[in-house]
């Protein structure tokens, strides 16, 4: 069995161009002021997910009293 390198070769050249600048990266920014002015996730809202969740919790706890029931 004759063991073809080129395609490993290859493979592993093209690996190598695209993953060494991803690690090379700076980490993001957190965001906010850094003298405290803003929080660090940006002033990003969170009334429409809160509310799913709400919304959500309440449908599973109706789902469950009603299957237990049954």
């Amino acid at each position: 069995m004759k063991l073809n390198i080129k395609p490993f070769i290859l493979l592993v050249g093209i690996l190598l161009i695209f993953v060494i600048p991803v690690l090379a990266d700076a980490p993001p920014d957190p965001g906010g002021d850094p003298t405290g002015g803003n929080p660090v996730g940006g002033g990003s809202p969170i009334g429409g997910g809160l509310l799913t969740f709400i919304i959500a919790s309440i449908y599973y706890t109706f789902y469950k009293i009603k299957r237990d029931r049954n």
